[in-house]
């Protein structure tokens, strides 16, 4: 009698880890302006690291009365997934020791390099230079001013593109994270999907230029996803306000429609302050 065919072991999916793990607090982020958790999640044999930020460890703002921001950056997540990117880590909405919050993979960063190496810089001249965009000039003390820039970079350009269609007013150098590998991530999400213009990033650099081919694409698809009783609408419905909803699909009806990158509207501070 032959001996029965071994079945390998179940491998816990990174969202199954996510969602179903247990979550233990190992500490906290003093730095950030809410409460920033970072736990271990355990489940069926797997353990990673990971960010939990509770609801009631959100501060309140007045320009973002409706919902709660975790929500926001777990939106923001479904909306990188939708265009085919994966600019955001994994990011799931769940119960933890301190209430529903919003869970995300932990991202390694390379210790010899900081989270924004090679992405952005201080220059003392005139003109970013080749492989650079310019950002703006910044006073760096002695009545000095210095230009910063930013690289012109497929992985930042493809960001700038998030950023222009979830509406982010908080894109800084510290939010830049590269693995290992040379994957490029955004993090912290949380003031993002207001229905008025709030766009504050570093990444102008392609401001008026036209989209690539490829941004096109993941834009076309993007508005079909948000379609009435399509899949991607009905998840962010659960997410953000349906004003909110709206607004997204304004924002890339009118990022195809002109064909270009988003400019600054003037109406609000285009980049964030501080900017790292």
């Amino acid at each position: 009698m032959s001996a029965p065919e071994r079945i390998p072991a179940r491998r816990v999916s990174d969202r199954d880890l996510l969602t179903l793990g247990e979550l233990n607090v190992e500490g906290q982020i003093r730095e950030a302006s809410n409460a920033v958790l970072l736990c271990t999640v355990t489940h069926e044999g797997r353990e990673a690291a990971c960010v939990y930020k509770p609801v009631r460890g959100e501060r309140p703002l007045w320009d973002f009365p409706d919902g709660n921001l975790a929500r926001r950056e777990v939106a923001a997540y479904e909306v990188s997934e939708a265009l085919g990117w994966g600019l955001v880590p994994l990011t799931v909405l769940r119960d933890g020791p301190y209430g529903e919050g919003m869970c995300q993979l932990w991202i390694d960063t390379p210790e010899e390099a900081g989270d924004d190496a090679e992405l952005l810089a201080l220059v003392d001249r005139e003109e970013p230079g080749e492989g650079w965009k310019a950002i703006g000039f910044a006073e760096v003390g002695e009545g000095r001013t210095a230009l910063l820039v930013h690289a012109d970079d497929a992985r930042l350009r493809r960001l700038s593109v998030l950023d222009a269609v979830i509406n982010n007013g908080d894109r800084k150098g510290g939010h830049l994270l590269v693995d290992a590998e040379g994957h490029l991530f955004g993090i912290d999400h949380g003031v993002t999907f207001n229905a008025e213009d709030k766009l504050r990033t570093l990444l102008w650099g392609w401001a008026g230029e036209p989209l690539t081919e490829e941004a096109v694409a993941a834009l076309e698809a993007l508005r079909g996803a948000l379609g009435a009783g399509e899949w991607l609408a009905a998840r962010l419905g659960e997410l953000i306000t349906e004003a909110e909803l709206e607004a997204v699909r304004e924002r890339v009806a009118g990022l195809l429609k002109t064909g270009r990158h988003r400019e600054p509207g003037g109406d609000w501070p285009a980049i964030p302050w501080p900017p790292v």
